[in-house]
Order: C-alpha cells, then sequence, then structure tokens
C-alpha cells in the first residue's frame, strides 16, 4: 500500500498539471514539495530499482496461480515506472553527487532524454498503477 500512494505522489509531482487542473488550490501544497522533489526522486529512483530486482529474485510468485501473475506483474510495473519517474525527477541530484566522469554523464544524459518526453505518460500510467497496487493490496 505504500508502494503505491509512494506512486502516486510522486506522479502527482512529476504531471502537476493534472491536479491543478481539477484543484487550483492544490498549487500551494505542491509548491511546499516542490524543494524536496530531488530528494524524493532520488530515494524513489532507488526504490524502484530495488523494487526490480527484488521482483526478479521473487519469480516463485508466478508459481500461485493467476493472482500470483497478477501480483507480480503489477509489482514490475509500478518498479519500473517508480524507477522512471525518480531518474526523472532526481537527475539534477544524481548528476551533481553520483555521476562522476565525461562518460557517466555522457549516459545519465542520455537516458534523461529518452525519459523525460515520456514523463507526462509516466505519470498518468504511475498513478492508475498507484490506485490498483492499492485495490491489489487490499483484495489480496
Amino acid at each position: 500500500m505504500a508502494f503505491g500512494l509512494t506512486l502516486i505522489i510522486l506522479s502527482l509531482l512529476a504531471v502537476p498539471s493534472l491536479l491543478l487542473s481539477r484543484r487550483p488550490d492544490a498549487k500551494q501544497y505542491l509548491d511546499k514539495l516542490v524543494p524536496f522533489q530531488g530528494w524524493f526522486g532520488v530515494i524513489c529512483c532507488f526504490l524502484g530499482i530495488w523494487g526490480i530486482i527484488d521482483c526478479v529474485l521473487s519469480l516463485n510468485i508466478l508459481g500461485f496461480g493467476m493472482w500470483g501473475v497478477i501480483y507480480w506483474t503489477l509489482w514490475l510495473l509500478c518498479s519500473v515506472v517508480l524507477a522512471g519517474l525518480g531518474f526523472t525527477l532526481g537527475y539534477g541530484l544524481i548528476a551533481k553527487h553520483a555521476l562522476k566522469g565525461e562518460k557517466a554523464r555522457a549516459k545519465g544524459e542520455q537516458i534523461l532524454t529518452k525519459i523525460q518526453p515520456l514523463a507526462g505518460k509516466l505519470g498518468v500510467l504511475g498513478i492508475i498503477l498507484g490506485l490498483l497496487d492499492i485495490v491489489a493490496w487490499i483484495l489480496l
């Protein structure tokens, strides 16, 4: 459930126009989160990468029938979107503190240019997957 909530919050930070179009008063709350957006992105990027690794290590869940397959697939998709959005939002801090050397910075820029145009779609997908994760947590 916390995974789904984290994904929803990260998605709203990535695509604030969705929230602001429906609730203009939410701008004051988003403005409070913006200074922490980079750190939140970095933490979520690492959580997403750890989720992908943990998902691959937990392939035995696929043996639990249809619900196991659905849960595992949802887990993997949520982790991939969390890592992608986290990288997008936290790239400034990642480049500043982790990417030392020209090759690493060039590779980071290359990844960012591939992910950046998809940020809006990843944000919408993140909201949907976050809600599905919460529903799956309640049902399973």
